[in-house]
C-alpha cells in the first residue's frame, strides 16, 4: 500500500512540475496581464464595480495562474502589481510578484484561471510591501463582488485589505485564495529593470516604468469604455 501510494504522489508531483515548465517571457507576461486588466474592468455589468477600483491602493494583476496536480495539486502563477503614486497621480511602476500555494484532494488535469487582486487600505498595502504575506493569515481577504451596481456588497466588503476576482474560460467570479503566499519575483524584476531591484522600492514610486511595460501601465490608467459602468 505504501508504494502504492507513494507512486501517486510522485505521479502528481510529475505533472504538477511538467504544467508549470514551460512559462512566457516577462514581455509576454506583461502584455497578458494588460489584457486582463482591461477585459477584466471592461466587463460590463458583470465585471469588476468600478467604484472598488477607483478606491483601491495597489491592484495585483495574475494571468493564467496554474492549478494542476493528481492527488496533490498546486497552485503557481507570475504576474505584476502597481501601486497608486500619488505624487505623480498615477500609478507606480509595475512590480514583478510570485503567487503559489498548495492544495490536497482528487484532482486531476490543469486549469488556468487570471487572478486580480483590490488591495483596498494601507495594511493591504503595507503587506504587499513586505518580502511575503499569506492570504487570510496576515492579510484579510474576501472575494470580490461582482457587478457596477454592487453598492450593498460593497459598503459589506471595505473592510477586507484584499478583494480577489476570478476569470476562467470567460466566466468572472469573486475567489477565496486563502492560504496562498505572495512575493516579489526578484528574476522578472532583474529582466524588466536591469538591475536587482527590490518591490517595496518600486511599489513606493522610485522607478520610472520601463518601455516593456508600457501597455500595462497604459491599462491601469484608461477609463473604462463609456456604457460599461
Amino acid at each position: 500500500m505504501k508504494k502504492r501510494v507513494f507512486a501517486f504522489c510522485a505521479a502528481g508531483l510529475l505533472c504538477t512540475s511538467a504544467a508549470f515548465a514551460k512559462e512566457p517571457k516577462v514581455k509576454d507576461r506583461l502584455d497578458a496581464s494588460e489584457e486582463t486588466l482591461t477585459e477584466m474592468t471592461d466587463a460590463s455589468d458583470h465585471g469588476i464595480p468600478q467604484n472598488l477600483l477607483s478606491k483601491a491602493r495597489c491592484v495585483v494583476v495574475v494571468p493564467g495562474m496554474k492549478k494542476a496536480g493528481f492527488v496533490f495539486g498546486g497552485k503557481y502563477g507570475r504576474g505584476f502589481a502597481a501601486c497608486r503614486d500619488e505624487k505623480a497621480g498615477g500609478w507606480t511602476a509595475p512590480a514583478a510578484m510570485r503567487i503559489e500555494g498548495g492544495s490536497f484532494g482528487l484532482q486531476i488535469g490543469v486549469a488556468e484561471t487570471d487572478i486580480l487582486l483590490l488591495v483596498m487600505n494601507e495594511r493591504g498595502m503595507k503587506h504587499l510591501l513586505s518580502d511575503k504575506f499569506t492570504v487570510g493569515g496576515d492579510a484579510s481577504a474576501s472575494a470580490g463582488p461582482l457587478g457596477r451596481e454592487a453598492t450593498a456588497q460593497t459598503d459589506a466588503l471595505m473592510h477586507a485589505e484584499i478583494l480577489s476576482y476570478s476569470r476562467s474560460r470567460g466566466l468572472f467570479a469573486g475567489i477565496s485564495l486563502e492560504g496562498a503566499t505572495l512575493r516579489p519575483d526578484d528574476d522578472a524584476n532583474r529582466e524588466m529593470y536591469g538591475r536587482e531591484v527590490a518591490n517595496r522600492a518600486i511599489l513606493q514610486g522610485e522607478f520610472k516604468t520601463p518601455p516593456v511595460a508600457k501597455k500595462f501601465e497604459y491599462a491601469l490608467n484608461r477609463q473604462p469604455k463609456k456604457g460599461k459602468r
